[in-house]
């Protein structure tokens, strides 16, 4: 059966935004159009669709990475800031959209806490994640001739 590992992240993210718009335990706030996603952005994402985006790249590093806390998916998220003539530094991404993206997949029953280790996937958030994956790499073999054999 296929999984996460075997389908590729532009892919699987897509259509899990795709699906978890259709869930009502998963909206964004209502600051989502204004914010900047981290300090080191100039501006608010041009998607309007960029909370369910961001919800998916969660749920899918939860996936892979396991165990995982709101401070290390912060650096994940975060980027280069200009300095002018100085060097750019590393600047982390905005808490407030990690934080709540966790809630919400949490009150979803996709993942859950473990202790002071950071959020993990459940049975169900697993199994979802498993059948998604199963039906793209069908959809994908379909599409794609000879891949099967991957």
């Amino acid at each position: 059966m296929p999984t996460v590992y075997d389908i590729p992240a532009n892919i699987l993210i897509r259509r899990l935004a795709q699906e978890l718009r259709s869930r009502k335990d998963i909206q964004p706030p209502d600051w989502a159009p204004f914010v900047k996603t981290g300090v080191h952005k100039d501006r608010a994402p041009d998607d309007p669709d960029w909370w369910y985006v961001r919800c998916a790249s969660v749920l899918r590093k939860i996936y892979m990475k396991g165990p995982i806390g709101t401070e290390r998916l912060r650096i994940d998220y975060g980027g280069r800031i200009g300095r002018g003539d100085k060097p750019p530094r590393e600047r982390r991404g905005g808490g407030a959209i990690v934080r709540l993206s966790l809630q919400q997949l949490e009150r979803a029953g996709f993942i859950r806490k473990r202790g002071n280790k950071g959020r993990e996937m459940t049975d169900i958030g697993r199994s979802y994640m498993d059948k998604l994956s199963g039906s793209l790499k069908g959809e994908l073999t379909k599409a794609i001739p000879g891949l099967e054999k991957y």
